[in-house]
């Protein structure tokens, strides 16, 4: 299932995912030209991979707190980098990219 969203009223909360922290991030379609396509199969897929990171003992090397909450991809932790995301998203996810966020809930 495939989800679309205008990022008019999320710009401000929303970076596309590059070597930064996130404590949200899903997998994407289409993010050039202002809205993209929220890709759930492949966002939980990529969230799987992250959860089972251990690369090292950065940040972001690791997210044991990494969950699928059926839509995105949360780290309570902030461990989820921008890099790896994409990384996981487009190399064995079938995305296009990724989209972070920084939100506190």
């Amino acid at each position: 299932m495939q989800f679309t969203y205008l990022l008019v009223g999320l710009a401000p909360l929303v970076s596309f995912v590059t070597a930064d922290l996130h404590n949200f991030a899903v997998c994407a379609n289409n993010r050039d030209g202002g809205d993209f396509t929220l890709l759930k199969e492949a966002t939980e897929c990529a969230c799987n991979y992250y959860k089972n990171r251990n690369t090292g003992n950065k940040q972001w090397d690791q997210c044991p707190d990494c969950t699928f909450n059926g839509m995105e991809c949360h780290s309570a932790g902030w461990h989820i980098g921008g890099d790896e995301m994409y990384h996981y998203c487009t190399t064995y996810c079938h995305a296009e990219g990724s989209v972070g966020t920084k939100i506190s809930r």
